[in-house]
């Protein structure tokens, strides 16, 4: 009796793979798509607009010369863009005006006129040389703005340091044009009075648009001491709109994350092609009918503000498609079931026999049959009288 039923419990197994292996795939094709990547749903993406405000005072005391900057000053561009450098440090070469004078030492060495070339410029110099060769400095003559920059000292500890207590204010709207939503990151709960006491912090303030530079510097991975000086680096803040409209409008709030695009004050300098990131930029006036100018070699710290978004919504459409997709499956999960019994269970061959049956067609003893018929009556219709074989 064990005998007979040992079959059927194998064949009992083979039907179970049959029926629950589909349901099994289609449960899980429901669950990635309806639940993690939410195919239920259309999705959009925002057209946003940004706005930015420093604000904050520093002080320098360079060779007895005292000044105050404030936003105008150390700002570029001051117009409130989405992208801007907080100058931290910088070299100033004073008074120049154009005329011809010799290139630094090291720069453009030479013995005599021979060696330098009239009328020709160098990728490293600081104009275009005159052919003369300078003796007192045994570098060649320049046309150019004199004196020439030498950017070879770079002032520490750096020259505006108070850059660190500095605050930024990001004022950011998105709209959702395919669900017609608008959302600011001024959200419910954020007016102007708290606005003027909040300072952005990831746990106890994350919604306050106000942010001290010093901490955007830390969340981004770096010391300001460090960057201020001459490395300086471009930094991404990151304004995530991720949002289920499902749900009411007024959860879907920003989320602020800070990134370090540029610059890694850990690598030696012998590693960086190009040390920091700076750019110049020069203040000009008349003196004594003289066009001359004020040079600054600026040191800073790049903002980028970074807008991303992602809106869903239920919809019909891809929900019936979704689901059109996991039936589909169903098909699948035959093949796959066939595969894994048929060619790599231990009992292969069991369950090739329970699915497959096979039958052998004989062949008559002899081939040579004869037929008899007989007409019968006036209507032709035949009857058959007997069979005999020949022999």
């Amino acid at each position: 009796q064990s005998d007979l039923q040992t079959p059927l419990k194998k064949t009992d197994l083979l039907t179970y793979f049959d029926c629950q292996l589909p349901k099994m795939l289609f449960g899980v094709c429901l669950r990635w798509v309806f639940i993690y990547e939410k195919g239920y749903q259309s999705t959009d993406t925002a057209v946003s607009s940004v706005f930015t405000k420093m604000k904050g005072v520093g002080y320098t005391n360079v060779s007895g010369t005292e000044r105050v900057w404030d936003v105008a000053d150390y700002v570029f561009p001051p117009q409130g863009d989405a992208s801007f450098v907080v100058m931290t440090n910088y070299i100033v070469t004073e008074s120049q005006q154009m005329g011809k004078c010799p290139e630094l030492p090291g720069t453009h060495n030479c013995t005599s006129d021979g060696d330098c070339e009239g009328g020709s410029h160098k990728r490293t110099g600081h104009g275009q040389m005159t052919g003369v060769c300078v003796n007192a400095t045994k570098t060649c003559e320049v046309l150019a703005w004199c004196p020439v920059e030498d950017d070879h000292t770079i002032p520490d500890p750096p020259l505006l340091m108070s850059a660190e207590n500095y605050t930024l204010f990001i004022k950011n709207s998105i709209t959702f044009p395919l669900f017609g939503v608008t959302r600011s990151n001024l959200v419910e709960g954020i007016d102007g009075g708290y606005i003027s006491k909040c300072l952005h912090d990831p746990v106890t303030a994350p919604l306050c648009p106000i942010f001290k530079l010093g901490d955007i510097v830390r969340l981004s991975g770096f010391s300001f001491e460090t960057i201020a000086k001459v490395v300086s680096v471009a930094i991404g803040i990151v304004v995530d709109w991720t949002c289920n409209l499902d749900a009411n409008v007024k959860h879907c709030k920003p989320q602020y994350n800070f990134h370090g695009l540029y610059g890694n004050p850990a690598e030696p300098d012998k590693a960086k092609a190009s040390v920091g990131y700076n750019f110049r930029y020069a203040e000009h006036y008349m003196e004594n009918k003289t066009q001359k100018r004020t040079l600054f070699k600026v040191f800073g710290i790049r903002l980028d503000i970074i807008v991303q978004s992602l809106a869903r919504k239920f919809d019909i459409i891809p929900t019936l498609t979704a689901i059109g997709s996991g039936v589909g499956i169903f098909g699948v999960a035959t093949v796959v079931c066939d595969l894994v019994l048929l060619y790599l269970l231990p009992k292969r061959e069991f369950y090739k026999n329970m699915k497959f049956k096979y039958t052998d067609i004989q062949k008559p003893v002899s081939s040579n049959v004869k037929w008899t018929f007989k007409k019968k009556g006036k209507t032709g219709a035949q009857e058959l009288l007997s069979r005999s074989e020949h022999q």
